[in-house]
């Protein structure tokens, strides 16, 4: 038995509960892949049918899996009441149904070895279940017990508001430096923004929120309309009539969807230094970009995304030319839209999707007297790729890793399932089958041009942990080289006369927009 948030997970944040995701686009529709085919087929269910369906049957499949989506994320939280949604998610699902308390929940999951797994994010939260199709209608009543009449137990509150402040204050700033990295990046990237915030919250967010503001928040963005049911594996008909019949129970209608204005115009290099003790420094590059998996674009720029820094492998030139070459750290990574890390896998996470994406570079820590030099390394390798772009060859050798490497992101019906509900957020067909669509015709002009159309090497904001905050300030504004320090000096030349040509390689550093901020200080308010 399992019961978790990946909210908290994800981050190496301690806690186990179950949350809501809230996605997909508006409107009744009804998506059904089958397995064996791997084909989508849409149809639009009559106006009033209820709410939206995603199924993904497969007969001989012993497992049956809910993804049921809500469009409710941390872009819903009221100012002054940062944390509202996860907190909410948390309440319901590391909590109990009206009838059961979150105990007596958590020991009937137990002898059936299901789990009930939650994931908040920024534009929508996810209650994920999975459970052997003998105990199916045990389950079901459980699962959907804590969706429709969850029990907002004043303990459960209390607990779980304690344990996100403990999840901010202890361990995203004491404990792990390379999310710390990822959210000053975020915080940084959307000032001014919805996206601004961590979707845990803030401290004095959670701390000023209620259990009466829980339930309000429920009982807004808990309706049939804003509500997606995703069902996949050997589940009978029965049951998805029950589901149907369930989740109608729902209040009817739909939240307007939360605006979104542009990000903010970065310019230069902005650098926010987070200052805390920290025996190495993690940096995180990145910026707003306006593409989607909705956008041909996007394919192309997966190319050239995987190219410079496949997450985890030595795919990319960044792992390559910054481990591989120099030992630097223990990897170099790119990313064109928001990603987190599916558990122990290498594989991105279904069903964090946004309407606004940026693209990223994760440089892992390194020693900190090779933090400028890692800083130069990678700026120049974006520069490189927006000026130069690809070969044949590379594109070729990129194209052919990514084909085969993006059908393992389907193995489980529940990745499956979840990337099909990705796909209704985005308004297009699966995502997976369109990745095998368009790479297939792309050419070394549409990746090359694609590029220079998004990305840049000149406007990249920058967030570095680091307990050497003043020093790097001081030393980035002067523009002195900064050579590389090896543990074991090399003797290749070519690496030599490269390292001569990074470490005075010219940041463009926007002197107006360095600052530092004392890890303790950030996500307060």
């Amino acid at each position: 038995m399992r019961r978790t948030c990946r909210a908290l997970r994800r981050a190496a944040w301690p806690a186990t509960l179950a949350v809501v995701i809230a996605g997909g686009a508006a409107g009744a529709q009804e998506t059904t892949m089958t397995q064996s085919t791997a084909k989508t087929k849409v149809t639009t269910a009559p106006a009033g049918a209820g709410p939206a369906l995603v199924l993904l049957p497969s007969a001989g499949s012993p497992t049956v899996i809910y993804r049921i989506q809500f469009r409710a994320g941390a872009i819903d939280d009221p100012p002054g009441k940062e944390g509202l949604n996860t907190l909410t998610a948390m309440t319901i699902g590391q909590g109990g149904t009206k009838s059961l308390t979150y105990r007596e929940v958590s020991e009937r999951l137990y002898p059936m070895a299901a789990s009930i797994d939650a994931q908040p994010d920024r534009e929508v939260t996810t209650f994920i279940g999975q459970v052997h199709r003998d105990h199916l209608k045990e389950f079901h009543g459980l699962f959907t017990g804590l969706l429709l009449q969850p029990r907002f137990d004043p303990g459960d509150f209390t607990r779980n508001r304690d344990l996100l402040i403990a999840a901010i204050e202890t361990n995203l700033r004491g404990n792990d430096d390379e999310e710390l990295g990822k959210q000053a990046l975020s915080a940084l990237m959307y000032e001014g923004h919805p996206y601004g915030h961590p979707d845990i919250g803030t401290v004095q967010g959670l701390k000023g929120i209620t259990l009466d503001d829980v339930k309000a928040h429920y009982r807004k963005y808990y309706t049939r309309g804003n509500v997606v049911l995703g069902i996949a594996g050997g589940y009978p008909e029965a049951m998805l009539d029950a589901l149907k019949a369930d989740m109608a129970a729902l209040p009817e209608g739909t939240p307007p969807a939360t605006a979104l204005p542009a990000p903010r115009t970065i310019a230069g290099m902005e650098v926010l230094l987070v200052d805390k003790p920290a025996p190495a420094t993690a940096i995180s590059i990145g910026f707003p970009i306006d593409v989607t998996r909705a956008d041909r674009d996007f394919y192309a720029l997966m190319v050239a995304g995987s190219y410079l820094g496949e997450h985890r492998t030595f795919m990319g030139r960044l792992m390559n030319r910054m481990r591989g070459d120099r030992g630097l750290n223990y990897g170099d990574y790119a990313y064109i839209e928001n990603f987190i890390q599916d558990g122990g896998s290498t594989f991105p996470l279904p069903n964090i999707p946004r309407r606004q994406q940026h693209f990223s570079i994760w440089i892992r820590p390194v020693r900190p007297e090779n933090a400028p030099f890692a800083l130069r390394q990678a700026t120049r390798e974006l520069a490189r790729l927006v000026e130069v772009g690809l070969t044949q060859e590379d594109l070729d050798q990129t194209r052919r890793y990514l084909l085969n490497y993006s059908r393992l992101w389907t193995q489980s019906l529940s990745r499956r399932l979840g990337y099909l509900l990705d796909s209704r957020f985005y308004g297009t067909r699966d995502f997976t089958a369109r990745i095998q669509e368009e790479l297939t015709r792309l050419t070394v002009e549409d990746v090359n041009a694609a590029v220079k159309r998004h990305l840049t090497a000149k406007n990249l904001a920058v967030a570095i942990v680091t307990d050497r905050a003043a020093d790097l300030k001081d030393l980035l504004l002067s523009g002195k080289p900064t050579p590389i320090a090896y543990q074991t000096p090399t003797t290749r030349e070519d690496l030599l006369k490269e390292d001569g040509e990074i470490e005075s390689y010219p940041l463009p550093i926007n002197k107006d927009r360095v600052r530092v901020v004392r890890a303790q200080d950030l996500f307060e308010r």
